[in-house]
């Protein structure tokens, strides 16, 4: 693609939502320790996790129960202490398949003997303490931070980004992890410039968090390498390639990564842990939820032991009426649950409970051809045309089409009049495009 092209379609694009903010006031909580953990061993973007434990094993927080088989995977570790009651595949009711290690709580929660900060000195040992850390993106993307902190062209690495902007209705995690751990973003960030030699950090915050970005300007206004960049409210501000633009003014060109602009990105939340990480020790076990919607008594936010099933999250802060729809994430781009006895996994932030009216799905009716859809897609894209093409299996039309440059952050199917399941449409034709172009090299 042009790339002057892609920067307009870059520029414009996107939508205002309701953003429903109304737990952004409310501190963190924590969870009472839940009877049980159950951890799967897929909890990041690479191969699972093998288990290091067995049946009958006492573990302690912070205890490695699941070690990473190849570089694209990450260490797990147990979020409470007790006896490992199970190990073994387990098959959910959605099809899909996993190993978990079961761990039944024995409510001391001893941390394990061997966990103290780690020696870093210099780049190497920065990475391996961070590969250790069992951090991998915390926004949802579940990529292993020490493969992210260690690109091919780290030398031309000028800027790191740490998103904040947190675009998906309902969700303030990230807003609480800026007014309840300022410090540990700002230490996680300087570890990242002085041991990766990256010259300056820009924490974007989109505009309807004006309390985090007062608490971080004043926090980074001796720090001339360190800046706030506040950026318009706009659904889907936090995607990267589009968070890249508005924040630098550079393009990332069609299949290449951010870092090829010179910029690393991470996720505010993922750069706090690692900072917590370097002072303390102890791994990732925890994860803060935001629990909202409709359905729920008490919304809040809530530090989770990761692990801990999702019925415990709902028990503890109630129901207005049984839930229809359970999310975990946004509702733009969060995943419907079918069981609530699915863990809370490192890659969650939020969970959603809505009733019978706000789940109701609309009918779909005609396509009127309004054009809404391509002009708020913030990659510029023509879903209806690729939705066309993909019912035809034609994988060159949809490589025209650049089916490929999805973000599958919604947009189309939010603004169609007419409520056709246009995400979903393109989902299925990026997933065959990729499927053809792997078996082409085959």
């Amino acid at each position: 693609m042009n790339l002057s092209r892609l920067k307009k379609l870059l520029s414009g694009g996107g939508v205002r939502v309701p953003h429903h903010k109304d737990t952004a006031n409310y501190p963190t909580e924590q969870l009472p320790l839940p009877a049980k953990i159950v951890l799967p061993m897929n909890q990041h973007v690479g191969a699972p996790c093998e288990p290091c434990v067995k049946k009958g094993d006492h573990v302690y927080v912070g205890t490695m129960v699941g070690m990473a088989p190849s570089p694209m995977s990450m260490h797990i570790f147990s979020s409470v202490s007790g006896t490992v009651s199970t190990v073994g595949p387990i098959l959910y009711n959605t099809g899909k398949g996993d190993t978990v290690v079961v761990v039944d709580s024995d409510g001391l929660q001893e941390p394990d003997p061997s966990i103290c900060p780690p020696e870093v000195h210099d780049r190497e040992s920065f990475i391996n303490a961070v590969s250790m850390s069992g951090i991998v993106g915390l926004g949802g993307a579940g990529f292993p931070t020490d493969i992210k902190i260690q690109p091919k062209n780290l030398s031309e690495i000028d800027t790191l980004l740490i998103n904040g902007a947190e675009c998906e209705p309902y969700l303030t995690t990230d807003n609480r992890e800026f007014l309840e751990h300022p410090n540990s973003i700002l230490d996680g960030i300087r570890a990242c410039l002085d041991y990766l030699g990256i010259p300056r950090a820009l924490i974007c915050i989109e505009d309807n968090k004006p309390a985090a970005i007062d608490l971080m300007t004043r926090k980074t206004a001796e720090d001339e390498r360190i800046s706030v960049c506040v950026l318009e409210s706009r659904y889907p501000q936090g995607a990267q390639n589009v968070l890249i633009y508005n924040a630098t003014g550079r393009t990332v060109p069609r299949g290449a990564r951010h870092t090829s602009v010179g910029v690393m990105m991470l996720n505010v939340t993922t750069v706090s842990s690692v900072g917590k990480y370097l002072k303390t020790g102890m791994p990732l076990v925890t994860k803060r939820l935001t629990v909202a919607g409709d359905a729920v008594r008490d919304p809040k936010n809530l530090e989770v032991p990761i692990g801990t099933p999702i019925q415990d999250v709902i028990e503890f802060c109630g129901l207005r009426e049984e839930p229809h729809k359970v999310i975990i994430g946004g509702p733009m781009m969060g995943s419907a649950q079918m069981d609530v006895n699915y863990p809370v996994t490192r890659q969650n932030n939020g969970l959603l409970l809505f009733g019978a009216k706000a789940s109701e799905k609309p009918n779909a009716t005609a396509c009127i051809r309004c054009g809404r859809c391509i002009n708020s897609c913030p990659m510029g894209l023509s879903p209806l045309a690729i939705r066309d093409a993909y019912v035809k299996f034609d994988a060159d039309r949809l490589d025209a089409l650049m089916a490929d440059l999805c973000i599958g952050c919604g947009t189309c199917s939010y603004v169609c009049p007419a409520k056709r399941p246009l995400t979903q449409s393109v989902t299925l034709a990026k997933n065959f495009l990729k499927t053809k172009r792997n078996r082409g090299k085959n």
